[in-house]
């Protein structure tokens, strides 16, 4: 995929944040870290490669992100993925995905669920 469609969606998903986070931006490209700078409490990692690698780049959010000793999350690792058929206009319908267990612990936290 471009360079230069990574760069276009990055900022688009930041622009699309900017309603739940007013200080969300981009982080520009070839930054070590989230992709998404002012959301505290979320890692971003925005993908756009036409080969989906679903594991490897939720892995790459995961190194990113800061845990508790008790190994849960500071922060919660979130993977979004434009594919090809999406561009900046459709945003809120590119793929978010993370790790089972933090989206498990997430949900806890939120009241989801029974037991931990």
């Amino acid at each position: 995929m471009s360079r230069d469609r990574g760069i276009r969606l990055q900022n688009a998903l930041a622009k699309y944040l900017t309603r739940w986070w007013p200080s969300a931006e981009s982080a520009g490209s070839g930054r070590n870290g989230t992709d998404i700078l002012g959301t505290p409490g979320v890692v971003w990692e925005c993908k756009t490669a036409r080969e989906f690698r679903p594991l490897e780049w939720c892995r790459q959010a995961r190194k990113h992100t800061v845990y508790f000793a008790a190994g849960n999350p500071v922060e919660w690792p979130v993977t979004v993925y434009f594919p090809d058929s999406l561009g900046e206009k459709s945003a809120g319908e590119a793929i978010a995905m993370m790790p089972l267990r933090e989206m498990v612990s997430l949900l806890m936290q939120a009241g989801y669920g029974g037991q931990q």
